[in-house]
């Protein structure tokens, strides 16, 4: 009785598995020297493939169903082991299970700044981080890629694999977005659309399918931060060169007041701070009489100054400015109040 238990044992007649749920992308059916018998089950359930595989050569493969193994489901397995139509004996192959399920949430990132070239900045540096999602696409081309004769292949051998590719390619992204680097931040949308082409071709080679790919943040060095802030105020002036002269001297008050500051107390400080806004006042005058013309011509004196006009908006920014250099102690009470009237009054 024992001897019969000791054959029946060395025959597979049900092959199937069962994820556990653990990110394994590849698992080998236990043989344990072990042959499996003619007409044996095999299961292979939704979200899986499996591969059989004869000396090292990938054979037959199946996609989800319920198969009675036979010369007629074994085609190349049949061929390999130059069978006939009749045989029935049990056999000996390696089988392996794929799961073909999407693996989301996988993590990306630039652990260290990268050097990307931008065509208005030359070589620059960025630092981005996101996630994708992948599956297996082809078992058959990634067992002879990656997997191999491995008893399990998980998601974590993998990747710092998938890591490298999404780095390696960045670059030829955002060439190919057509986004301009200072407006990188403001597309990521685009920008993960790019990097997701770029980065298909690369996964297919290696069995894998690219099912969704994010960038959730771009970092900007800190040069080209300033670089987009002055942008973006200049977006808010628009055209108007009067108002690039105002935004320009808004600017340049902190610069005015911390240079008088290191010459002289508040006394040099209030100096400092009129001679930056009587500056800025009078290049805004002497460009808007110059984009007017002189209508009197060569000889005619020219026409008193007109007060310069300025929006709520930048009445706003101005005052501002002015009370951070009254909370640092650079104007007193006084001198704030009056330059405060004194925007009112050109407030339009």
């Amino acid at each position: 009785m024992a001897l019969m238990d000791f054959i029946k044992k060395q025959f597979i007649d049900i092959i199937q598995w069962t994820e556990t749920g653990d990110g394994t992308l590849a698992w080998r059916f236990p043989m344990a020297e072990m042959e499996i018998q003619n007409g044996a089950s095999l299961t292979v359930r939704e979200s899986q493939m499996a591969v059989f595989v004869n000396e090292g050569q990938v054979a037959d493969v199946f996609g989800p169903g319920m198969y009675k193994l036979t010369t007629q489901t074994l085609p190349v397995l049949t061929y390999l082991k130059n069978w006939d139509k009749l045989f029935e004996s049990p056999f000996k192959s390696d089988v392996y299970f794929f799961s073909t399920r999407q693996q989301v949430d996988q993590k990306w990132g630039t652990p260290q700044p990268i050097s990307i070239r931008d065509k208005d900045f030359g070589a620059v540096r960025l630092r981005a981080f996101g996630n994708y999602a992948y599956r297996v696409a082809d078992p058959k081309k990634f067992h002879t890629e990656i997997s191999g004769t491995r008893d399990i292949y998980s998601v974590q051998d993998l990747d710092g694999q998938l890591r490298g590719l999404v780095l390696q390619n960045i670059s030829n992204a955002i060439a190919a977005s057509g986004v301009p680097f200072l407006d990188l931040a403001a597309n990521q949308i685009q920008f993960a659309q790019a990097l997701a082409s770029q980065l298909a071709p690369e996964f297919a080679k290696i069995g894998l399918q690219l099912d969704g790919m994010t960038v959730q943040s771009i970092s900007l060095p800190e040069e080209l931060q300033k670089i987009l802030d002055q942008k973006i105020g200049m977006g808010m002036v628009g055209n108007d060169m009067g108002r690039f002269m105002q935004y320009q001297t808004a600017q340049a008050i902190p610069k005015f007041a911390e240079g008088a500051s290191q010459g002289g107390g508040v006394a040099g400080d209030a100096m400092g701070l009129g001679a930056g806004v009587a500056l800025g006042q009078v290049l805004a005058q002497n460009l808007a009489q110059g984009l007017q013309g002189n209508p009197g011509g060569a000889g005619a004196p020219a026409a008193a100054p007109a007060v310069a006009a300025i929006s709520p908006a930048e009445v706003m920014a101005t005052l501002e400015k002015l009370g951070e250099l009254k909370s640092k102690g650079i104007l007193t009470q006084e001198e704030f109040d009056a330059k405060k009237t004194e925007l009112l009054k050109k407030l339009v």
